[in-house]
């Protein structure tokens, strides 16, 4: 029977993200994907800003960037009555580039460490997947389906199936349902999933045309919507993806995609269909991120709605928490409750994003509210109609591409791994980030004097951020004891110390800050150490291990 460290199921973002984590970090993996290609379907089109940011530790944002729509482009929001009709109103949002210009000329923390990328699933994966591809440490299995799992206390039996009929057992220390909101993984554990399932019916139907005359028609944007759907500009030349939104009842057999498009557009236009389906999106969150040695990440521990973006930048988020947890515990310095710390961070998140996706469906309910048919008449009636509807649009906003406090400002502050104050809770404004260095929370993102993002100066495993003259060494040597890969960071840049302060602060692998504060003691530091590697050793322990350490 071949044995690995880890079985990763699912081959999509969510799962060759996590097996490239564990690569970066020495761990072997193998990953298997039922299909035999990466996707021809859509599904997202946002790559958001924190998931750049954990792309680019992975060192795959050139390649992203170069499959993504030009960065010039923006990142506009159009509702219209239909695309021969009217627009009734835009929301505006930077370019890649406005972005970057913005990250420069501010540089107080506010901003992410990377501009987000419009971008869908069938461009994004295919540049994953070379680069899994390209590791020694995965071993990539598509065309390979998983069937069924058993688990005892040293690991994981788990039975593969080819395309061919060949049966493959294969025994893990770990496995992980990336495998999607159908997981089979998820179904062996018998996990169930909590929320609002079959929100609604829609129907997706992805399409190439050249008709920019009507596609583009009040310029470029990214969305544009209406009651009857929306449709997403994939690249901005030629490749358009319609979500339609379908009654209740409908004979999803008798639907024609070619209609549905005539529908929302007003009108026909030359085009050829890549992929039509029906899809029903969910508001689910699995009431357990695992069971033992089998852990959930992506669309297996949540689903959402699209609004928002926040299905796949959520999985990401997943994979790189638990990769580096993972990666720990299999290279011996883990402690025995640091992967159970990974559903305590993880899965509030989950559920907090899930409201977020919901409040945004509200959002856009509440604007198709607004249409009817006077904002389809001609002359000075029809267009006070319109000028009325598109200022209540307006007024009502665009909160699901504004999120930046569900995007960047999530944090883990109830997390038994995190050094908490409990006088001092993290900011938790959906809305709004505010840059701050509560434990459990993100680092705040800025450049350094000479222009290098301060993400790119991090170890990869934990760094010590200090922007004075603290004496670390009681760290540093708590660390070493324990097998914890510890890099000192010390910073002399003035507007870093306003920002980070004067106390030091202990970064996390996936960049969230674990401990600050003052130069600790001994004991204090064995303790801190201990706790953010999941052993969980009180005052009295952490004296018992510094003795058997000095013996």
């Amino acid at each position: 029977m071949r044995q690995v460290p880890v079985l990763v199921v699912g081959g999509g973002p969510v799962g060759m993200t996590l097996a490239l984590e564990l690569a970066g970090r020495g761990v072997a993996c193998t990953l298997a994907e039922r299909n035999p290609t990466t996707t021809r379907h859509p599904k997202m089109d946002i790559t958001n800003a924190r998931s750049m940011e954990l792309f680019r530790r992975l060192g795959l944002v050139p390649a992203l960037r170069a499959a993504a729509v030009p960065e010039a482009h923006p990142f506009d929001v159009s509702w219209v009555t239909s695309m021969v009709g009217h627009e009734l109103h835009r929301f505006r949002y930077a370019s890649v580039d406005a972005a970057w210009d913005r990250i420069r000329a501010r540089n107080d923390g506010s901003q992410p460490g990377e501009a987000p990328m419009r971008v869908s699933q069938v461009e994004i994966e295919p540049v994953l997947k070379r680069a899994v591809d390209a590791s020694p440490l995965v071993d990539v299995r598509f065309g390979v389906a998983f069937e069924e799992l058993s688990q005892d206390s040293e690991g994981v039996t788990a039975t593969l199936r080819s395309a061919d009929g060949t049966v493959e057992t294969l025994r893990c220390a770990y496995l992980v349902g990336c495998d999607g909101g159908t997981s089979r993984v998820r179904a062996c554990l018998d996990i169930a999933l909590s929320g609002e399932a079959r929100i609604m019916q829609r129907f997706m139907t992805h399409f190439h045309s050249d008709a920019r005359d009507v596609l583009q028609r009040w310029g470029v944007a990214w969305h544009y919507q209406s009651p009857r759907g929306t449709l997403i500009a994939q690249n901005d030349r030629d490749v358009w993806t319609l979500h339609s939104r379908l009654p209740d009842g409908t004979d999803l057999a008798a639907v024609d995609p070619s209609a549905l498009l005539r529908g929302f557009l007003g009108r026909d236009i030359p085009h050829r269909v890549v992929v039509a389906n029906p899809w029903t999106p969910h508001l689910l969150v699995a009431d357990s991120y695992g069971t033992g040695r089998v852990l959930l990440a992506g669309d297996a521990a949540h689903q959402y709605i699209p609004t928002g973006g926040y299905g796949m930048n959520t999985g990401i988020g997943d994979a790189c928490d638990l990769g580096w947890k993972l990666a720990a515990v299999l290279q011996g310095f883990g402690g025995p409750t640091l992967l159970d710390a990974y559903e305590a961070e993880r899965r509030p998140v989950g559920l907090r994003n899930r409201e977020g996706s919901r409040s945004h469906n509200g959002t856009r309910g509440a604007i198709a509210a607004l249409y009817g048919p006077a904002l389809e008449a001609e002359g000075p009636e029809g267009d006070a109609a319109r000028a009325e509807a598109g200022a209540r649009i307006a007024a009502i906003g665009n909160a699901e591409n504004e999120s930046f406090g569900i995007e960047f400002g999530y944090a883990y502050p109830d997390s038994f791994i995190v050094c908490t104050d409990p006088a001092e809770r993290p900011p938790d404004d959906p809305r709004r980030y505010e840059p701050s260095t509560v434990p459990g929370v993100r680092l705040p993102s800025v450049l350094l004097q000479d222009g290098t993002p301060i993400f790119d100066r991090l170890g990869p495993w934990f760094t010590l951020v200090t922007t004075g003259s603290q004496d670390v060494q009681a760290l540093t040597a708590a660390a070493s004891r324990h097998g914890m890969p510890l890099q000192v960071l010390r910073l002399e840049e003035p507007h870093l110390a306003d920002l980070y302060g004067e106390q030091a602060l202990l970064v996390r692998p996936d960049q969230h800050i674990a401990w600050r504060g003052p130069e600790p003691d001994a004991e204090r530091a064995e303790s801190i150490v201990l706790r953010v590697l999941g052993h969980q050793a009180g005052a009295a322990g952490a004296r018992a291990l510094m003795a058997a350490a000095s013996k």
